[in-house]
């Protein structure tokens, strides 16, 4: 067999672990939020800036609107943002935070250096991994 097609010498694989090993170390703490971990990064996209159309949502998350949807749906479903159309351009919808979903934040502050703990790892560790994977992404910036 071509060693190149050993699943041991892919790196596909231990990011795709990776990435499923982290959201399950946030879980515990997202349950105690009652949120979902695509509901927390939504959320903290509306923390940094408000309001904003779901379109730069969508960009900042690279999740498309029929993703994100249902996503901003059960959030305010939950109490925690508002959809509105913007009355200059109805095609626009855009999303603001409740009372609830600011002071949300205010209860999700230890939750990063609370997973990183979790995991066992130090901040420079994680922010050298990051510094990878962005240079392989090339992030792409949004537009507003």
């Amino acid at each position: 067999m071509d060693d190149r097609l050993k699943l041991e010498n892919q790196v596909c694989f231990p990011v795709y672990t990776l990435s499923r090993e982290i959201i399950s170390r946030y879980r515990p703490f997202l349950d105690e939020l009652d949120i979902t971990y695509p509901q927390y990064l939504v959320l903290m996209t509306l923390w940094e800036e408000e309001p904003q159309c779901v379109n730069q949502i969508g960009c900042k998350l690279q999740l498309d609107s029929g993703t994100l949807t249902p996503l901003l749906k059960r959030l305010e479903a939950k109490g925690l943002l508002i959809r509105n159309r913007r009355p200059s351009d109805e095609r626009v919808v855009e999303i603001n935070l409740t009372d609830a979903g600011r002071e949300l934040k205010t209860k999700a502050a230890q939750l990063p250096q609370n997973v990183m703990e979790a995991m066992n790892v130090t901040a420079e560790e994680l922010l050298e991994l990051k510094e990878v994977i962005l240079k392989i992404l090339h992030k792409k910036s949004c537009k507003n």
